[in-house]
């Protein structure tokens, strides 16, 4: 039976559906994880007006770095990292030192300048002190009202929602110490597989706390021998004592991804695979795609395509570099330091590194393939 509109049940059916409407568009949207993914894909969405519900497994936001330090790249795209979050609206409200020089060592312990007119990197803290990255996200989600529930472990959610929780398995492991120390602030990196296995040794000084940690690609059953190796060449090399020295280790898990999403929840940070396989720098990537999952909430715009326009060629890139350089070794390593001295521009080096070629192009499939194989 045809009901005519001015008949009353038609009017019911349709305010109902306009109240189903409204009530599904201003419901909580719910976020799982609080790193830098989930913390930005809150805060976007509040900016936004929606009333956002952030869960966050443990008791306090970047539990498991505990005041490690950890390098901001600004490398992988043309505008500098600061502006692109500003621009987005997220906060730099966080202690940092940016890096415009630096210091690289090959296996033979040749040094090579880095060097840059815009910064390489910015230090900056991971943790929940004040002054740490984790710790400006979290006040500026709280500033907007975003609710978060410390503690709460959720596996799955009924609605939709954004999934941040971060690396599920292990590609590379950062392990090492932090410490005090009277070093000035920089950075220094050691690229040889003695030290860190298919990866690269690291010394990071700010505001007289320093991590130095051997990033590995594989070789995890020795960490503490590759660690006590990458202290000992540090200490040769520079001639640094570390006081009240804390052992700290992190994992990063690095695979290729074809998709963000997970049935009709969207996927952000390391969780969706966004993170340099070459390097194992993240924060960028994962801080940008919260806010891409969050605006395609908002705006009901297609995600994947969002970040396959933004980050996916880099990403694409990194997994090469990674391929290449797991294939050439401690030479390769010293070619690519010999290569960014001649250039005297590292940024520009490394923005040529992560760029687009048609060589590139046709190497990702064989690169992809020895990703998947070392996974």
């Amino acid at each position: 039976m045809l009901l005519d509109e001015n008949d009353p049940r038609m009017t019911e059916n349709a305010t109902s559906r306009r109240i189903a409407a409204t009530n599904k568009e201003f419901a909580p949207i719910e976020i799982v994880g609080a790193g830098p993914a989930g913390l930005a894909a809150a805060i976007t969405l509040a900016r936004g007006g929606r009333k956002v519900v952030l869960h966050e497994a443990q008791r306090e936001v970047g539990h498991r770095f505990q005041g490690d330090l950890q390098g901001l790249e600004n490398w992988s795209g043309k505008r500098d990292v600061l502006d692109v979050l500003r621009a987005a609206g997220i906060t730099t409200d966080f202690a940092m030192t940016p890096c415009t020089h630096g210091i690289g060592f090959d296996a033979w312990d040749r040094r090579y300048p880095l060097r840059s007119s815009a910064p390489i990197l910015y230090l900056v803290e991971r943790g929940p002190g004040r002054g740490s990255l984790d710790r400006a996200l979290l006040d500026q989600a709280l500033s907007l009202g975003v609710e978060l529930r410390f503690g709460s472990r959720k596996d799955q959610l009924h609605g939709t929602g954004i999934l941040a929780t971060g690396p599920r398995t292990a590609s590379a492991i950062a392990v090492g110490y932090h410490f005090e120390t009277s070093l000035a602030n920089g950075f220094w990196v050691i690229l040889d597989d003695a030290l860190a296995p298919g990866g690269y040794a690291y010394l990071l000084v700010m505001g007289g706390r320093g991590t130095v940690k051997s990033c590995m690609f594989k070789g995890f059953a020795e960490q503490r021998t590759y660690v006590q190796r990458t202290v000992d060449r540090f200490r040769g090399l520079l001639g640094f004592a570390m006081q009240d020295a804390r052992f700290h280790g992190g994992a990063g898990n690095f695979f290729v991804p074809t998709t963000a999403r997970r049935g009709r929840h969207l996927v952000a940070g390391e969780q969706a695979g966004f993170q340099d396989a070459f390097a194992g720098f993240g924060m960028r990537y994962a801080i940008l795609s919260g806010v891409m999952a969050a605006r395609s909430m908002l705006e009901h715009t297609d995600y994947d395509g969002s970040w396959q326009r933004e980050m996916k060629g880099p990403i694409d890139t990194g997994a090469l570099n990674r391929a290449i350089y797991d294939r050439l070794g401690n030479h390769g390593y010293r070619w690519l330091l010999r290569a960014q001295a001649r250039i005297s521009d590292t940024t520009t080096f490394l923005r040529w590194l992560y760029g687009p070629s048609h060589l590139r192009r046709l190497l990702r499939p064989w690169a992809q393939r020895r990703l998947l194989d070392a996974g």
